[in-house]
């Protein structure tokens, strides 16, 4: 048995403490809750009235995700935050009230899918600023944004843009500055106000810290300094936000002293990931430490997104549905074993970690009360 632990105390407080923060810089923000994986248990946990007041929107990229925040207060605002496919315009236009862009043809189908549903729906245009993921040119953005108002059923409401996500592009004063520059070019151009200016995610964080951001920018969609308490371009905590609100546990399904490398010829057919050779754990040849086999597999998460709590466990591989970790001698200082059949090995799960087991159908998702 496998069990992710939630304290949904903590996300709420984390998630109240940057809406001051936010007020505080007088900058607009999104609640990104994609990593719930459209939970609605724990969505209504965290998407209280309370905490939901000053935030702009919630925004997924999943429209399934979108649909329980709805099911939960259909008057909560939703942001899709990738490129919608065309083919889900209607689902899109049902469920998000704001979608970011970059594709005229998909555009253009919001706008008839908005039509039939008797709705105005809101759009951002995403530009690309070198990480190379989604975004229109720069010399593209003038044209684009002028067909967008030609469509009826369609408002451009601003533009964005994505750092950090595919290659690691540091969202740096000058790539904001950009940003800044095109919301003046646009509102020079058309006389129209650019309401919002989306600068980034949880990794642009330090820029506000470090007062370079730049004047313009004024909406962040921030997930994982919610729920993890960091910002991914440090790793380091964040103001004083929790970084424990998720736990990992997963019960130990056998216990035996095994030797370090497999015997016999290696084939091609596995699926696992283990070490090369023993000398990994520092094993001779014919020499044996204990294992411990646990109950989560590479079908649940990648071990490698799952740190130990105990400096004394190392990973030794894994397989579909079953990992196995080195254990040493497993041994106290009094002689005793440390860890049994039965009892269960603790992880801290880092942000795709913590997204990985909530798409698992297979571990048991559980919420510390309050």
């Amino acid at each position: 048995m496998a069990n992710l632990l939630v304290d949904p105390k903590k996300i709420r407080q984390n998630i109240q403490l940057l809406q001051q923060y936010f007020e505080s810089h007088r900058l607009s923000w999104s609640l990104i809750t994609k990593m719930l994986s459209a939970n609605k248990d724990l969505l209504a946990e965290v998407l209280t009235p309370e905490v939901c007041k000053g935030i702009h929107s919630i925004g997924d990229s999943r429209i399934s995700g979108l649909q329980a925040v709805k099911e939960i207060d259909p008057k909560i605002q939703t942001l899709y935050i990738k490129p919608p496919a065309q083919e889900l315009a209607d689902e899109i236009v049902a469920f998000a009230d704001i979608s970011m862009n970059t594709s005229w043809d998909t555009i253009q189908a919001l706008d008839r899918a908005a039509g039939k549903a008797g709705v105005l729906h809101h759009v951002l245009v995403m530009i690309e600023l070198g990480e190379l993921r989604e975004g229109i040119l720069g010399e593209k953005l003038l044209d684009f944004y002028r067909r967008i108002f030609s469509l009826e059923h369609v408002k451009v409401i601003g533009i964005g843009t994505n750092l950090g996500c595919l290659f690691g592009v540091e969202p740096t004063r000058d790539k904001l500055i950009q940003m800044s520059l095109y919301k003046q070019l646009l509102e020079a151009s058309f006389s129209k106000k650019v309401e919002l200016v989306s600068g980034g995610t949880s990794i642009t964080l330090p820029l506000i810290e470090d007062r370079k951001l730049p004047r313009g920018v004024n909406h962040f969609r921030i997930g994982e300094a919610v729920f993890m308490g960091t910002s991914p371009l440090t790793g380091e905590q964040f103001l004083t936000l929790h970084t424990d609100s998720f736990e990992f546990e997963a019960q130990i399904l056998e216990i035996e002293a095994k030797e370090g490398t497999p015997d016999g010829v290696i084939g091609e057919g596995s699926i696992g990931h283990g070490p090369e050779s023993a000398q990994i754990f520092d094993l001779e040849p014919g020499e044996t430490s204990v294992r411990a086999l646990v109950d989560y597999g590479l079908i649940d998460a990648d071990p490698q997104d799952l740190q130990c709590t105990s400096e004394d466990v190392r990973f030794f591989g894994s397989t579909s549905d079953m990992t196995v970790y080195d254990l040493g001698k497993n041994r106290t200082p009094k002689g005793e074993p440390r860890y049994q059949v039965g009892q269960a090995l603790s992880f801290r799960p880092s942000y795709m970690g913590v997204a990985r087991l909530l798409s698992s159908k297979f571990v048991n998702i559980l919420t510390k009360s309050d």
